[in-house]
């Protein structure tokens, strides 16, 4: 079974290299067919010269996807909508920085026949209290406005099969902006898919900033709020 692998870039000159050579390691271990699908979120540094040589290195199997600075929600979209417009029967989801463990993989792997969605739970993390403290609140408001159990909403390490997450994107507006939230949230709301939860160890950023810019936060919060209300009545984007 074929795999695309969905990843948002943004100014990680420092870690994509090593991160999408221990992703391919994994890979080759499992015999896994893959296509890597990486957005390139208008980064100001060397990140577009890595993909470059990686692009160059790994003829076939890295996809580079460049568009203007839009944020995080708009380049996991751009990668969504680009692998379920392809063939792969499954659709990974990672982030670019390294902390997404490669070694946790094989488990999402080997019980995906029995399930519709495989998300990681991050139960243990290094990369410090304050993200994850942003993670569990983010969890419990979408919690709260959804009136039901969501998991780790904002996880970036989800496996979905490709039919689920195409029905999925469907019903979630293209200008929402915390787009994981939006597709966490709406994939628990579709009875007949099967899920799992996977306890997973969040990595420290081997290396660049790791700053946490609190007034975005907040802005991120209210904007989820005022979005909500596009999301819960499920309509097709526009």
């Amino acid at each position: 079974e074929r795999l695309a692998v969905v990843v948002p870039v943004y100014n990680e000159e420092a870690n994509l290299e090593a991160a999408i050579e221990a992703w391919r390691t994994v890979f080759d271990q499992l015999g896994i067919q893959r296509e890597f699908l990486v957005v390139d979120d208008g980064s100001t540094d060397g990140t577009g010269a890595v993909l470059r040589a990686l692009a160059a290195r790994h003829a076939g199997e890295i996809a580079v996807i460049e568009q203007p600075n839009a944020g995080h929600g708009a380049a996991c979209r751009a990668g969504y909508e680009r692998a379920v417009a392809g063939d792969a029967a499954w659709v990974l989801q990672i982030d670019s920085d390294g902390q997404c463990d490669p070694a946790a993989f094989a488990r999402f792997w080997e019980i995906r026949a029995r399930y519709d969605c495989v998300f990681g739970r991050r139960t243990s993390r290094g990369d410090g209290w304050v993200r994850a403290l942003v993670s569990r609140l983010c969890s419990a408001v979408a919690e709260a406005l959804a009136r039901r159990a969501a998991g780790d909403v904002n996880v970036p390490y989800r496996l979905m099969r490709r039919q689920a997450l195409a029905r999925a994107l469907t019903r979630i507006p293209r200008g929402f902006t915390l787009q994981n939230v939006a597709l966490t949230v709406t994939l628990g709301r579709m009875a007949d898919l099967r899920w799992a939860w996977i306890p997973i160890h969040f990595l420290p950023r081997a290396g660049g900033r790791n700053k946490m810019n609190m007034a975005r936060i907040a802005r991120l919060g209210w904007t989820l709020l005022r979005q909500w209300r596009g999301l819960r009545g499920g309509e097709p984007p526009p």
